[in-house]
């Protein structure tokens, strides 16, 4: 899935400094609940610019095409991490929304207990700041125009586990897409429980009404199909509807998906707005990511969709230890996560986009 728009690249001997067209700017928040936080704002050249937040486990919050907002943000918006929000249901008050919320790194899904401890629902890394170790800006002179962030976020305590996520966020100055590289090493001395999913929230103007969301594969409700009023057979549960009565509050369902890959091994998702002409898609690979959920919350002043790759499917770590699927990582040994997303706005390419998920 590439995207089709590339910035006029007529700029040799026109531009003094590359913040003219785009790059990396990293900044601190001073006012309200996220006052404090560590950000950098990422400007792509090509419409795309987002905001990662180096003290939220280096996730994104504000994402914008041109005027177009991508991201749903939540009433409570950026908050300053708060590490001890693992209690219950306590994660949802520092849940900013976002472009990226990251889930994990040892346990995703609802809160539970077990012989081997207490879990808060999805996990600690979000709330986890990141050691920046470096930050390449483009050199349009030099010709090069890739640009990146590199952080450590640690999820540790003495005798453990102790994993270390090492990401890096890039993208190339004059195409509108972002680029995650993410390695979850064990530094403890043994094994470690690990789980993972990439929570990207969509909301107006690219989430709306008659917004097709884009996805193939195997499904099932999360609670059952007894409890389905969305997904279910015969239901148009891959368009965005008008607000729903019964989503005030914390109305909401989620499918869980055994999303399909491509002959590359590529799982590609995403949602297209005809309206505005503006299409998203996520791409990742099947192997590192074989699950995907679908949130869909419609509730007025609090419209949402989710699309959010995962390495389980929302089991929580007591399911997939009792299924036999919950992967642990040895000591000193590393997983690797890729994920593009890319905007997309040329009607010949939103076309080849649709496609391709649609006979994926």
């Amino acid at each position: 899935m590439e995207s089709a728009e590339h910035i006029n690249q007529d700029w040799k001997d026109k531009v003094s400094n590359h913040a003219q067209i785009g790059g990396i700017e990293t900044s601190v928040l001073d006012n309200g609940a996220g006052r404090g936080t560590r950000i950098a704002w990422i400007n792509t050249g090509a419409g795309l610019r987002f905001k990662v937040l180096i003290d939220r486990a280096m996730d994104i919050a504000d994402a914008f095409y041109n005027q177009h907002s991508l991201a749903w943000l939540s009433h409570g918006g950026i908050t300053y991490p708060q590490p001890f929000a693992d209690k219950g249901i306590d994660w949802l008050r520092t849940f900013g929304g976002g472009l990226l919320t990251t889930c994990g790194l040892t346990h995703v899904g609802g809160p539970e207990s077990d012989s081997f401890g207490d879990r808060g629902l999805h996990g600690l890394i979000s709330n986890t700041p990141a050691e920046i170790v470096s930050i390449i800006q483009p050199d349009v002179r030099a010709g090069k125009l890739e640009m990146s962030i590199t952080g450590i976020i640690r999820e540790t305590k003495p005798f453990g586990p102790s994993l270390e996520l090492r990401r890096t966020i890039s993208a190339t100055l004059g195409q509108p897409g972002i680029r995650i590289h993410d390695e979850v090493i064990n530094k403890g001395n043994t094994p470690s429980p690990h789980m993972l999913l990439y929570h990207f929230n969509f909301g107006w103007p690219l989430a709306d009404e008659g917004t097709d969301i884009l996805w193939r594969g195997k499904w099932h409700p999360r609670h059952g199909e007894e409890n389905a009023r969305i997904f279910k057979e015969g239901k148009d549960f891959k368009k965005c509807p008008a607000p729903l009565d019964d989503h005030l509050g914390s109305g909401e369902e989620v499918a869980l998906v055994d999303i399909e890959a491509d002959i590359f091994g590529d799982s590609v998702c995403g949602l297209y707005n005809e309206k505005i002409g503006l299409a998203v898609g996520l791409k990742f690979k099947k192997e590192q990511l074989p699950w995907m959920a679908n949130w869909q919350h419609w509730g007025k002043g609090e419209y949402v969709t989710g699309l959010e790759p995962s390495t389980h499917p929302l089991s929580g770590q007591a399911k997939a230890r009792e299924d036999k699927t919950l992967i642990f990582i040895q000591p000193e040994e590393t997983k690797v996560y890729d994920l593009e997303l890319n905007v997309v706005t040329d009607k010949e390419a939103i076309d080849e986009f649709v496609l391709n998920v649609n006979v994926a």
